[in-house]
């Protein structure tokens, strides 16, 4: 564990206080990345995600250059041999000093789900959330990835309770917008398609990471709103996040999706690529 200052602090030794109102409220803001042969990747992205949410919270300013510094620790400390799972956390602070805020970082080995999710593939449940994707109300903090993330967690746990990996929320009027944890992106006429940020939802960095290696190389990459019929027919349908990196679809509620990998894109082989940067 590293504390905001950048320093490395005993795993054991408490670090938050009861008060802090992330652990109370949640409060606060974090940022999940990928340690990877000893090199957390898309740092800048995910800082800036970070910084974006934390103004969206009305936080105070987070020092980028002491997170930067924290997570160079934190990574040197986990070193090469496995995966980790490195998280910077910033709320508020406490109840009693809310003007001071707090900011950790600590790693953990990437769950073995993702490694699985990535060889094999995921199945799905569409579920619908009262979200209308024309109307984004700012107090909903729709672009912020929060620590309010328990309706996220209670929807993982509703999708694997019916047998499911994962789940897809759908808008009240019926179009794509995000898994709990992941960004769709669907391979359709030779091209990338997701959802565009503006309906709502946590704006991807392994998913634009994904848009800019595809646009090197040709790829034709638009955001527009999909249905659940445009995933079914698609090419390849694909989550996509920052530890699973890319999981393909494979069923969709009671409905096997079809491969046609002569028509797809090879989506695992441009996210390895476009996450390759620390």
């Amino acid at each position: 564990m590293v504390d905001g200052d950048g320093l490395l602090r005993d795993a054991e030794a408490p670090l938050v206080y009861a008060d802090d109102l992330g652990v109370l409220h949640g409060d606060g803001v974090f940022e999940t990345i990928l340690v990877r042969e000893g090199r957390a990747r898309l740092v800048d992205a995910h800082v800036a995600r970070l910084v974006d949410g934390a103004e969206r919270l009305d936080l105070p300013e987070p020092d980028v250059a002491k997170l930067r510094r924290a997570v160079l620790v934190a990574q040197e400390a986990w070193g090469e041999s496995i995966d980790g799972a490195l998280r910077i956390v910033y709320t508020r602070g406490r109840e009693s000093e809310p003007s001071a805020a707090t900011a950790f970082v600590t790693v953990s080995p990437v769950p073995e789900r993702a490694a699985t999710a990535r060889r094999d593939g995921i199945s799905v449940t569409l579920l619908t959330r009262a979200h209308d994707p024309d109307v984004a109300a700012p107090w909903e903090l729709s672009g912020a990835k929060a620590l309010s993330y328990a309706r996220n967690t209670a929807a993982l746990r509703h999708a694997r309770g019916l047998g499911f990996d994962d789940a897809i929320y759908l808008s009240a009027a019926g179009s794509v917008l995000e898994s709990p944890r992941a960004n769709v992106v669907a391979v359709i006429d030779g091209g990338l398609t997701a959802t565009p940020p503006d309906d709502g939802i946590l704006a991807g960095t392994t998913q634009a990471a994904l848009f800019d290696a595809a646009d090197r190389h040709g790829v034709r990459v638009q955001h527009r709103r999909m249905t659940p019929d445009d995933l079914i027919r698609a090419d390849g349908v694909w989550l996509l996040s920052a530890l699973t990196l890319a999981a393909r679809v494979r069923r969709i509620d009671d409905c096997v999706l079809r491969e046609r990998s002569n028509r797809a894109v090879d989506v695992k082989k441009l996210v390895i690529e476009a996450t390759a940067a620390g």
